[in-house]
């Protein structure tokens, strides 16, 4: 079984879901490849991405949906 995607999009909003997610014992991933601290001259924010693993993702799916419909 592997990671698969079930968010990308502003830190902040990553945040709230991913706290959901844990509060739910669904572990996740966070990737953020924002180089805005590193070059700050550079003011391109990449979006962050949340993964789960695949056997999560019928206990984290209610979560997400909840967390969709709420934004």
């Amino acid at each position: 079984m592997g990671l698969i995607k079930i968010f990308s999009g502003e830190e902040m909003l990553a945040i709230g879901l991913k706290e959901k997610l844990e509060d739910a014992a669904v572990k996740v991933v966070i990737r953020n490849n924002n180089q805005a601290n590193v070059l700050p001259s550079i003011q391109t924010a990449k979006a962050v991405e949340l993964f789960i693993q695949e056997i999560d993702f019928g206990k984290a799916n209610p979560v997400i949906e909840e967390f969709r419909l709420s934004i």
